[in-house]
Formats: structure tokens, sequence, C-alpha cells
């Protein structure tokens, strides 16, 4: 998933755009963080980060309306460095956004959205990051959660 400037990506992408903000589209590739981050730079993008439900929420449609297969993982900007430990009691983990734009992402995330999947493995020496998990739909909706 690319957060992106107001300009759509070209038409085959999935994309969503809130009335205010950037907009989201879904890009499906097996590649690494790094191959992600860089393609979304090349659309003139990053890496979207998710700063409370509304977004969420958004993220969750676009790859519903992709119709991407669960289970599938997909990176967002989501990325703890060599420096950051990992923190049990915060949502995110010690794991932070990477900048968007102008580079300020939001670091601090409702409680709500401190779903993990698996809990990321304690460290504070490496770069680790993590990607939105889908899993398969249940009554309650599609499962969703942050995975390592």
């Amino acid at each position: 998933a690319c957060a992106l400037g107001r300009t759509p990506p070209p038409p085959r992408a999935a994309v969503r755009c809130p009335p205010a903000g950037a907009c989201f589209s879904a890009h499906l590739a097996n590649v690494s963080y790094a191959e992600a981050r860089g393609a979304c730079h090349r659309r003139r993008g990053g890496l979207a980060w998710v700063s409370g439900e509304p977004e969420l929420r958004l993220l969750l449609g676009l790859l519903a309306e992709a119709a991407v297969p669960a289970p599938a993982l997909f990176w967002v900007g989501l990325k703890r460095n060599a420096s950051a430990c990992t923190h049990g009691e915060q949502p995110l983990r010690g794991f932070s956004w990477e900048g968007v734009g102008d580079g300020t992402a939001p670091q601090e995330v409702p409680a709500a959205l401190g779903r993990w999947v698996r809990e990321p493995q304690p460290s504070c020496l490496t770069v680790r990051c993590a990607g939105l998990h889908l899993a398969a739909g249940s009554r309650d909706g599609p499962g969703w959660g942050w995975k390592e």
C-alpha cells in the first residue's frame, strides 16, 4: 500500500482518496520492504502509514476492493531502527512510521491500532520492518494485525 499525493496513480492500481489528505493505493507484488518503498517513491509517494481508525478502515477497504486473497502481507511504512528497542507496552511496540510527504508521519497511534498477529522479536540491535497482515474473513469482517 502506498500513500500518494493528491495526483492519483495510474488507473491499474486500486485507489482511495479521503476528502482531505493523501490518496492510498494498493499494488500487488511479491517484493521486499526496500523494493516496495522504492516502488512507492517512483510513484511520487511513500509507504502508507496509519494514524487512526479512519485511515485503517480506508486501507482495509482499499485492499478488499483490490480483491486481495487472504492471508496476505502488505508493506506499510512501519519500521524499527537498530537504535530503537521493542516496547511491549506501546501499541506499535517501538516501531514507528516512516515519514510521508513532508516527513511528518504520526508516531503515536490509538491503543486500538496495537493489534499484532505475533509479538515482534525483542531487540535493540537490528532494523526490523512490519506489514499489515490480512487473515481470512470471519463474521466480524476480515481479520488484520501488524506482523514483523
